[in-house]
């Protein structure tokens, strides 16, 4: 019982922000309303698990935006289907806050063809757009990584 009381108050009080997308008990979310968050900073990501695992780190402190997925062919996944016309309002109608995207989509497929897409439509407005790095990660020895990780690696490297 204490689980499905636990499940049931979840359903009843997360909400989606009207902002960003993330979930939390408030609309706006606890992150947009921040004002220690940098405003100049939009982190774009695929999923609210994405927002997580980057706020685990402690290393960002910009505000995010999450499409819900990514573009995906296969499965019918068309910009419609995303937050992605949402994210370019909230650029457009920033006064010039905010200064940079930050695309934090996978690096799969369907994550590039989606950062790939939102870059193209971000390219009329003043803003910087970046991407993850990819490649070797920390810890990661050679001998165990694809050819395709290492020929990133070596492509964008510093």
């Amino acid at each position: 019982m204490p689980l499905a009381n636990a499940l049931s108050d979840a359903a009843q009080n997360v909400k989606s922000c009207c902002i960003c997308g993330n979930l939390d008990m408030v609309d706006p979310c606890s992150i947009c309303t921040s004002h220690k968050r940098d405003e100049a900073q939009i982190c774009v990501v695929a999923g609210v698990s994405d927002v997580w695992a980057i706020e685990r780190t402690g290393a960002y402190r910009g505000k995010y935006h999450v499409l819900g997925g990514l573009l995906s062919a296969l499965d019918g996944i068309s910009p419609e289907d995303l937050r992605i016309n949402k994210l370019i309002e909230r650029v457009s109608s920033s006064d010039g806050k905010v200064e940079e995207i930050i695309l934090a989509l996978s690096a799969t497929v369907d994550g590039q063809s989606t950062a790939h897409y939102i870059s193209d439509h971000l390219s009329a407005l003043s803003v910087k757009v970046s991407h993850l790095a990819h490649g070797v990660p920390v810890g990661g020895e050679l001998d165990y990584l694809d050819d395709g990780t290492i020929i990133t690696a070596l492509r964008s490297r510093s």
